[in-house]
């Protein structure tokens, strides 16, 4: 059987158990982690051979295999810790790229509401209290989520210069969570714009609940807004702007900033070369959206005239991070379930442990770029960050 094969030659780091329909049971590899895989019928092994990128996150939301002793994670971890993802041909990946994220606004307002406006109460499963739903910062490895969220917050604050009575732009500003720390810590005011209707009503709530009278958020895309800002904040929207419109974005970063202005985008990126985004997530969880590289970034930030301060890179700190989220989506699994079908959870807890698999053993990482539109605006060192 060719899918036997394959694995035979391919499985060198970890064990895989295999469980054909049949009955029968095929070992690969050896050491940890160790995992097992349980095949429900014929069609499925065919589909994995015939697109695995696709077929693997497709096959296991129809119920055509499970994962048995182990679990998800470490089926996903050896998967793709032995498969290399697969890329388009070089000559086609600058059409692909078009095609696949070419993010006029009003494409981007429903490709934002097709993940973000799942419902609130599915995302207060298993994110932090505060509901940041972005990268965490684990400067140390006992750190709780909580914990691990806050010290994201303060970092990227630090890097923010902020005075006090500062006027505060946080494009994608999700459930309000970045704009309330930096309302609450630094006595500033903060706008924060989302294409989610969702979560605008409930980052609208929450702002009467805590009487957070600075801060104000707006149903908007970046290139819809006018305004000028001291700061200027976006933390894990870049992914959603698409590689034809990385220079408007940088273009209007700078347009919305003051003369001394200060801004720090963070964003998913790859420390190897631009790819595409793996198809079964463009169709199922992020459609439009991209994972850029370094070289596809600094071109456009270059052409806008913003100035580069700092670049931080974050190894490893997201796969935690997803760790975190699928142990808590699995403690409320049985609840989701209820209310949103086997189906949906089936999809999200394949998407949180493939992403978790692909932070740990591909080319993922995290970008925080400080940029400003002149030299002063940044410390010479670094050393404010650590104080």
């Amino acid at each position: 059987m060719l899918l036997l094969s394959l694995l035979e030659r391919r499985i060198k780091r970890g064990t895989l158990i295999l469980r054909m329909p049949d009955g029968t049971a095929h070992s690969f590899g050896a050491g940890e982690p160790r995992a097992e895989w349980i095949l429900r019928n014929e069609d499925t092994a065919r589909r994995l051979l015939r697109d695995p990128e696709f077929e693997v996150g497709e096959t296991y939301l129809q119920g055509g295999w499970d994962a048995g002793e182990g679990g998800l994670r470490n089926l996903l971890a050896v998967l793709r810790s032995n498969f290399a993802p697969q890329q388009a041909p070089n000559w086609m990946k600058p059409l692909a790229r078009l095609l696949q994220q070419f993010n006029r606004i009003s494409s981007s307002y429903r490709n934002v509401a097709a993940h973000y406006d799942v419902p609130e109460r599915v995302f207060r499963r298993f994110l932090d209290t505060e509901m940041f739903y972005s990268c965490a910062y684990f400067s140390a490895e006992d750190m709780t989520l909580e914990q691990a969220q806050q010290a994201k917050a303060r970092h990227i604050a630090r890097k923010l210069l902020i005075q006090s009575g500062d006027r505060i732009l946080d494009i994608g500003c999700g459930w309000g969570s970045m704009a309330f720390y930096l309302a609450r810590e630094y006595d500033c005011e903060v706008v924060g714009i989302t294409l989610s209707k969702e979560q605008l009503a409930a980052a609208w709530a929450e702002q009467q609940k805590r009487g957070a009278d600075r801060v104000r958020f707006e149903l908007a895309d970046y290139r819809e807004h006018r305004g000028k800002y001291d700061r200027i904040v976006s933390v894990g929207m870049f992914e959603h702007v698409g590689q034809p419109f990385f220079g408007a974005y940088f273009d209007r970063v700078k347009e919305l900033l003051t003369e001394k202005g200060v801004a720090l985008i963070h964003t998913i990126g790859r420390s190897g070369p631009a790819g595409l985004t793996n198809a079964w997530i463009r169709k199922h969880i992020f459609p439009g959206g991209s994972t850029p590289s370094l070289s596809r970034i600094m071109p456009a930030v270059e052409k806008s005239g913003l100035l580069l301060c700092d670049l931080e890179v974050w190894r490893l700190h997201y796969a935690i991070t997803l760790q975190h989220w699928y142990e808590r989506f699995q403690h409320s699994r049985a609840d989701i379930a209820a209310d949103l079908g086997e189906t949906f959870c089936r999809m999200w807890e394949f998407y949180l442990a493939a992403c978790e698999a692909a932070f740990r053993y591909s080319d993922l990482v995290v970008f925080q770029a400080q940029l400003a539109r002149e030299h002063g605006a940044a410390p010479l060192g670094r050393e404010y960050l650590y104080r």
